[in-house]
């Protein structure tokens, strides 16, 4: 089981898009550039725990298939021991990010549909 929830693995997918869209689709007047998601997306990784910044790293290395899905704990422990300063750095030099961690938890057998439903329902 990973170490952190599928809304929050969801709310980093829906802002990478943004940031790769350049626009913060749920900014309700005007548009923020892709700067502005960018910035939100960069704090709210580098707020996270060791344990779920771990998670999204082995979710996206099991996402482009460096480690299977039954290899979770190996890429958990890998990626809490690889660490650099700045995981958030990381995972945003990823360009297909987005895709990648949706991969990742569609090998777990979690729905990242269900989850971003849920991240995005109005409350």
């Amino acid at each position: 089981m990973l170490p952190i929830s599928p809304d929050k693995i969801a709310y980093v997918i829906i802002r990478a898009r943004e940031v790769d869209s350049g626009v913060n689709a749920w900014a309700h007047s005007g548009h923020r550039t892709g700067h502005g998601a960018r910035s939100e997306l960069h704090e709210f990784i580098a707020a996270m725990n060791e344990d779920e910044r771990a998670s999204l790293v082995a979710l996206m290395w099991i996402g482009r298939d460096t480690f299977d899905a039954e290899e979770l704990a190996e890429a958990l422990e890998t990626a809490k021991v690889e660490r650099g300063e700045r995981t958030e750095d990381y995972l945003m030099s990823e360009p297909r990010l987005a895709d990648l961690l949706e991969s990742g938890m569609e090998a777990l057998g979690i729905s990242p549909e269900d989850a971003e439903d849920e991240v995005q329902r109005p409350v």
